[in-house]
């Protein structure tokens, strides 16, 4: 859990530069991920 914490720190404390490039990486066709995890 101290992990997830960390990283959701991390991910936040980023510019919107570098959040818009991880979501780039790791859904490039912008999808909508709702119906998964629903």
């Amino acid at each position: 859990m101290n992990e997830a914490i960390t990283r959701e720190k991390q991910i936040k404390a980023g510019s919107r530069k570098k959040k818009l490039a991880l979501i780039e990486a790791m859904n490039p066709d912008w999808n909508d991920l709702y119906p998964d995890l629903a």
